[in-house]
């Protein structure tokens, strides 16, 4: 993973840096990782997240369709200046 450093603003970069391990994953893996974790764990937990994955495809698939409302934007107060 890379990030780019622009202007010495390196609390910046961090912030991305920070934001994509997030993305990726990186953090849950790590956690995971640094304890041992029972298969019946392992099991209900990978079951768990397919649920998870699964409703959140048809919940996409029915709102392309129109049949669920568009998640509304967030808008936030910075962003009306840039």
């Amino acid at each position: 993973m890379q990030v780019l450093v622009r202007d010495n603003n390196v609390e910046q970069a961090l912030r991305v840096l920070k934001k994509k391990m997030q993305r990726e994953g990186l953090f849950r893996e790590m956690k995971a990782r640094s304890a041992f974790e029972k298969p019946s764990e392992k099991k209900t937990r990978e079951k768990a997240e397919a649920v998870r994955r699964s409703r959140k495809l048809e919940r996409k698939k029915l709102q392309r369709e129109g049949l669920l409302p568009a998640p509304k934007k967030k808008v936030f107060a910075g962003s009306a200046s840039r």
